[in-house]
């Protein structure tokens, strides 16, 4: 409570207390119920009693802009009770630093909502608003859970507009700014047009005040001249639809004749964008028909008073616009017209019905748009629905039901540290602003500083924070960042990084297996490679490459290996069909077939392969660890590296285990190795015969013979004896023998 302030005279409380008489007097038509009346008398008296003795600058008592925004929000904006209450309070939580939970205690939750959502919008910075204020706009609904905050504000607005006098060069300043790029375009979206035109024209006066008095001026002195062109472009219309009116086929209808000159602003705009002077500005007539017919004859009266227009005067086709079929979203309902009159001028004509000019003067309650929270995040529009509602039918929005719910925000707007407004997705993390804002040294951001506080790249972000990205050159993405971020563009981009180091690292590997194989004095040839493709899983020549630079394929291995299958002179051994297919079953039945559950949502038809510092075996403890390259390494749980993978890279480890219980049956096939064979195999098995494949493996010789052994989940006899059958008919095989063990 302020203590440093003489309290207000005698004759100063009067004035105040006749003119919070003087609101009663103008809200109890609209607020009716004496409990409503009573907290309002509760919250007045609050304030009273903590802004005692404080003063606007044009000298009168602070009170009075209280009492007169309570007012404003009842019989300008049709608010309800929770409105004027709000108005008492807002920022009296920074303004004499009372706790919010105090005014939740003596008001409730919702108010204490409200004024918490006008403290924080008003918090925010709007240096930028001129560049982003679409996204300014869309922000400020997604800051508040009750959108009553946002109209708090826009009422505040329009009473600075009506009492400069009370406001500082420099804030007033500040506030046209605002209104101009903020809250004007807010009432017009919530079709509030008479607040729209009044900030609009405020605006405008007081930045261009010499062409606005200009404008003004030149349309007081043409007035009779005005009149006068109104009066004989109305006239065939008139007789046209008195006309109409008297005709038996037509529906039953009356009507009232409208007109208007445009807006200053919107006259100077067209001077602007015509770049003509104002004697030069043809179209500054506008006119409103307004019919007054039964609801159901609503629409056809609007199209039959449209034809007439057009019937007396040609119209400008580019120029109409049908918002009866599709409504705007603010659920603005009228039909627009623009006629050629005389030689040069043109006039607009909007059509509607008595209800659709209701809704277009009071509001629309658009329930056909409307959503409540709860179900699914609400758009922009949909706020500004929400928020129409309210405006309409304040007496229908229960406190506890309709905006008790927290919203479900599918946005978030953060501040750069240079003051720019990025508009992000819902849980968006600093690594998407980094690569929103920063792509070309994204890959470099190591952390972040948010509203002053560290932050890692992890970090999700809120409406409203202020980010500064921090980058270091030595940092470079890897594959956890995928897990990081959740905007495409995101992961995208490191993606794409991820593949160019892979190819780096497979151009630095491929070089180094060329002059490790001439130094072992191995053949290079193709047929190496493939060998060693085949013998560690890596599917293609370039991931072989590519780990063997990052020392996953161990080159000692790899030696170890190619000494097993050269002879002497360096050369691959031939290796031909052996005699006996139990030989050849005995052969493959030695390298145990490795089967693997891998318990994790996220991870969809890994590879993976056993790690060569432990290489378990079949029925060890073993957990699985997802490597840079997106494969999956299996190590036994007391394997010597294990400490150290859980400790650096916990978000990498993965629950695998053994599944012990698949059925151990496998065909050993033999044929001559041509294009396509293993395909056709393969579609007999999986497509016609409906059977799955657990692992497959083939060996081809010189001679063009291959060996190959399929393993089966199936122990059918009958549908084995089929799969058999079935590939014995392809050309090109010689014998199928089924292995059980």
């Amino acid at each position: 409570m302020q203590t440093d302030l003489t309290p207000y005279t005698n004759e100063e409380k009067a004035v105040i207390e006749r003119a919070y008489h003087n609101m009663l007097e103008e809200i109890k038509p609209h607020i009716t119920d004496p409990e409503h009346l009573k907290i309002i008398d509760i919250a007045y008296q609050y304030t009273l009693e903590h802004y005692n003795g404080k003063h606007l600058l044009s000298g009168k008592a602070y009170m009075l802009h209280l009492i007169e925004m309570g007012r404003m929000a009842v019989t300008e904006f049709g608010l309800a009770y929770f409105s004027v209450v709000s108005a008492f309070l807002h920022g009296i939580t920074y303004k004499l630093d009372i706790p919010i939970s105090e005014i939740e205690e003596m008001f409730g939750k919702r108010i204490a909502i409200i004024v918490e959502g006008f403290e924080r919008i008003s918090e925010i910075s709007l240096d930028q608003l001129s560049y982003y204020s679409d996204t300014f706009r869309s922000m400020f609904f997604s800051l508040v859970p009750d959108v009553r905050s946002v109209l708090l504000k826009l009422i505040h607005r329009l009473y600075d507009v009506r009492n400069q006098s009370d406001i500082d060069s420099e804030k007033l300043k500040k506030y046209f700014y605002e209104i101009k790029y903020l809250y004007t375009p807010i009432a017009h979206r919530l079709g509030l047009y008479k607040v729209k035109d009044e900030l609009e024209n405020a605006e405008m006066r007081y930045s261009n005040p010499e062409i606005y008095s200009e404008i003004e001026n030149k349309l007081k002195a043409s007035r009779d001249t005005q009149r006068q062109t109104a009066e004989a472009f109305l006239r065939p219309i008139t007789n046209a639809l008195d006309a109409e009116i008297l005709k038996e086929t037509s529906p039953k209808f009356s009507y009232t004749i409208k007109w208007r000159l445009k807006s200053i602003p919107s006259i100077y705009a067209k001077m602007q964008a015509q770049n003509v002077p104002f004697e030069e500005v043809y179209d500054i007539f506008a006119a409103r028909i307004v019919i007054d017919c039964d609801k159901t004859d609503e629409i056809e009266c609007c199209w039959l008073v449209y034809s007439i227009i057009t019937n007396c005067y040609e119209p400008v086709p580019e120029r109409f616009r049908d918002w009866i079929t599709k409504p705007k979203a603010s659920g603005y309902r009228s039909l627009h017209t623009t006629v050629k009159f005389g030689q040069k001028s043109f006039f607009e004509v909007q059509i509607r019905s008595t209800a659709m000019d209701d809704e277009a003067e009071r509001g629309q309650a658009a329930h056909s748009l409307y959503k409540k929270a709860g179900t699914s995040p609400l758009s922009n529009e949909q706020r500004l629905l929400r928020l129409r509602q309210l405006i309409e039918h304040p007496d229908e929005v229960n406190i506890e039901s309709s905006y008790s719910e927290d919203y479900h925000i599918d946005k978030v707007f953060v501040f750069t540290e240079d003051g720019a407004l990025v508009q992000l997705p819902a849980g968006a993390t600093v690594l998407d602003l980094a690569y929103e804002t920063i792509p070309e040294t994204a890959y470099m951001c190591t952390s972040a500083i948010i509203n002053g506080k560290p932050a890692s790249i992890r970090q999700a972000l809120n409406s409203g924070d202020k980010v500064q990205l921090i980058t270091d050159r030595r940092q470079t993405p890897n594959a956890d960042w995928m897990f990081c971020v959740v905007t495409q563009k995101a992961k995208d981009e490191i993606k794409k990084y991820l593949e160019e180091e892979k190819l780096k690292d497979a151009e630095f590997g491929h070089d180094l297996l060329m002059r490790r194989l001439k130094n072992w004095k191995m053949p290079d040839t193709d047929e190496v490679i493939n060998t060693l493709v085949e013998e560690y899983g890596t599917d293609t020549p370039t991931r072989l490459y590519q780990q063997i630079m990052t020392e996953e394929i161990d080159l000692a291995d790899v030696k170890s290996f190619l000494e097993t299958i050269t002879d002497e002179k360096g050369e691959l051994l031939t290796r031909n069909k052996p005699s006996d297919n139990k030989e050849l079953a005995q052969k493959f039945n030695t390298d145990e077939e490795q089967i693997l559950v891998i318990q994790n949502d996220k991870i969809n038809n890994a590879k993976y392969r056993k790690a060569n510092c432990c290489m378990p075996m079949k029925g060890d403890p073993v957990f699985g660890f997802y490597n840079s390259n997106g494969d999956i390494t299996i190590h036994r749980t007391n394997c010597p590296n294990a400490k150290e993978l859980h400790e650096h890279f916990p978000s990498r480890i993965l629950n695998v285990s053994w599944e012990m219980d698949r059925p151990k049956t496998s065909i050993i096939v033999h044929g001559y190795d041509k294009q396509g064979l293993l395909g056709r195999i393969t579609k007999i098995i999986s497509d016609e015969l409906k059977v799955s494949i657990g692992n497959v493996s083939f060996t081809t010789g010189r001679n063009g013979l291959f060996d190959g052994k399929i393993a089966l989940q199936t122990t059918d006899s009958e549908t084995l004896n089929a799969i058999v059958s079935k590939i014995k008919t392809i050309d090109d095989i010689i014998d199928v023998e089924i292995i059980n063990y």
